[in-house]
């Protein structure tokens, strides 16, 4: 039987009124689709079910709301909730390189340094850090010790030099870094502890 054009036209609204969905392009992250589609990371997350911010290229994610239409596009999301995505979804591509053994040089899961753990992190994140930590001391913008946020790399002199190792602020006060001390990475305080504290040579803004 055939379908009259009316039919066919309420289907075809049906379809527009649908859940919105992304498809993974290669390049993208949790945090740069967070961005495009302004539905924060930890929302995106549970909508899908993941159980880390890993994503696979031509995977399809829900974002919850209704495809757009040429009647109402797409609006950017406001600056305070791309700032929130991006806290969430910097503590969890932190936490995906915890526990990694510490090896001086090392930028991979059998064994990794302070700059190549913060590098590891931000690629997640879309971002492209320089391999050492002198270097990523030179990127981004500084941020005094009392606008630090989530994601800010944090600088100490360890070595006698500026920037001789390198962490990112969770926020809370707590630190991520690959600590040779403890022989991995760590989440750890950074203000309260007095090693770090008095070490302390400033922080950079890489992520907007």
């Amino acid at each position: 039987m055939k379908l009259s054009r009316a039919l066919l036209t309420v289907l075809a609204l049906s379809s527009t009124a649908s859940a919105a969905t992304y498809t993974v392009k290669p390049g993208d992250t949790l945090y740069s689709i967070a961005k495009a589609t302004g539905v924060d990371a930890p929302t995106l997350m549970k909508l899908n079910k993941l159980g880390s911010s890993t994503i696979q290229v031509g995977q399809k994610l829900s974002t919850g709301g209704n495809a757009p239409s040429a009647a109402r596009p797409v609006q950017a999301a406001p600056a305070p909730v791309a700032r929130s995505a991006g806290s969430a979804y910097v503590r969890a591509a932190a936490s995906n390189f915890l526990g990694i053994r510490y090896a001086l040089g090392g930028t991979g899961r059998g064994g990794i340094d302070c700059s190549g753990y913060t590098m590891n992190v931000f690629r997640q994140l879309g971002i492209n850090l320089p391999r050492t930590a002198a270097a990523q001391w030179r990127v981004g913008s500084p941020v005094s010790r009392r606008d630090l946020r989530a994601g800010d790399l944090v600088f100490f002199n360890t070595m006698g030099r500026t920037a001789s190792h390198v962490g990112i602020y969770m926020g809370d006060g707590m630190m991520a870094n690959a600590n040779s001390y403890h022989g991995r990475t760590v989440i750890e305080p950074l203000f309260s502890n007095a090693y770090w504290a008095s070490r302390y040579d400033g922080a950079r803004r890489v992520l907007n």
